[in-house]
């Protein structure tokens, strides 16, 4: 019999993809999933960063086929804040903004691009929680000439700790463990760590902090007398010989970066009744050797290295082997591409 639908051609279904692209101080991570049928890892990369970063920019964008991309920011160019405001509807809300943010940011209105998001309606005394955040514009301008010079377009600009929130929260979306608690992303980039802290998978307080894993790494420098290079791979795999001596180093570092973190939970559990009772590492300073354990000690709070890939389908065509030695320096990308 013959088939009558054997010369109809349906139409071919493009592929939809998002790119999330991590600038960061030492490297630069790029996340392209595949979001329509689901969410595919389709590629990943991560470069070394330069002064300069338009052609390492330029080699993604030609690798990754890309145009429009979502990028973030952090550091003392940044500001989030969470304030209670009376409920009132989203228009009224950026209303309100203009007067009220002020207040807020320690920055003129005028130096910064402004955004607000409501994350609950459901507080006593007919009040909501709403998310300020800022960037100073002068600091979006020299990214977004970065990117004109690279041939890339912008699509989302972010904060990178919300970023880290939207990828754990979607690869986490219900830990048992964690409900009606709080918890701390921990994420160590080179120059700057970024503290976020969630109840229910909403953001409650974030800080940047400016001690990082550079500082870890200048450290192991100045102790070994040998060049960054040699610096990092040491603190990553520091050999049973110096074992012992590599720990005593990142521990001295540690302390200070403990303390900043002990501070932000102090403040918080000081405003909530809630208690933070678990600590998502992630970034390339999680890949530090025993930090995890060393961490738990310090603070007294359990730690875990999170996978921003864990709700994420790996294409076939990807090497699951260089991924997996990666994957916790791709939180921030994946955020991104989630958007």
């Amino acid at each position: 019999m013959m088939n009558i639908f054997s010369k109809i051609k349906l139409p071919v279904v493009k592929d939809k993809f998002s790119i999330g692209l991590d600038i960061g101080t030492q490297s630069i991570k790029c996340v392209k999933l595949k979001v329509n049928g689901g969410t595919e890892l389709a590629a990943f990369d991560l470069e070394e960063a330069q002064l300069d970063p338009v052609e390492i920019l330029k080699k993604i964008k030609h690798a990754q086929d890309a145009d429009l991309v979502n990028i973030s920011f952090c550091g003392s160019s940044t500001v989030i804040r969470y304030v209670n405001f009376l409920k009132m509807s989203k228009s009224e809300l950026k209303q309100a903004l203009k007067f009220e943010a002020q207040k807020h940011i320690p920055f003129s209105l005028n130096e910064v691009n402004l955004d607000a998001e409501i994350l609950r309606d459901d507080l006593p005394e007919n009040k909501m929680l709403v998310l300020i955040a800022a960037v100073k514009k002068e600091l979006i301008q020299q990214r977004l000439k970065v990117l004109e010079n690279s041939a890339l377009r912008p699509n989302v600009i972010d904060i990178d700790s919300l970023a880290l929130v939207n990828a754990f929260n979607f690869n986490y979306p219900k830990p048992e463990t964690l409900e009606n608690k709080s918890a701390c992303l921990l994420n160590i980039g080179s120059a700057i760590s970024n503290v976020s802290i969630i109840t229910n998978g909403i953001p409650v307080l974030s800080r940047d902090i400016h001690s990082a894993g550079a500082n870890f790494t200048k450290k192991l420098m100045d102790i070994f007398s040998i060049d960054f290079k040699e610096a990092e791979k040491l603190k990553i795999n520091p050999g049973a010989d110096n074992a012992n001596k590599v720990k005593a180093a990142v521990e001295s570092v540690l302390t200070n970066l403990a303390g900043e973190i002990r501070t932000s939970f102090d403040y918080y559990e000081s405003q909530n009744t809630s208690n933070v009772i678990k600590i998502f590492l992630s970034g390339g300073g999680s890949k530090i050797s025993g930090l995890t354990e060393m961490l738990n000690a310090s603070l007294g709070i359990p730690v875990e290295v999170w996978d921003p890939f864990k709700q994420i389908k790996i294409s076939d065509k990807l090497d699951s082997q260089k991924l997996s030695q990666l994957s916790g320096q791709f939180n921030v990308a994946v955020g991104l591409a989630l958007r």
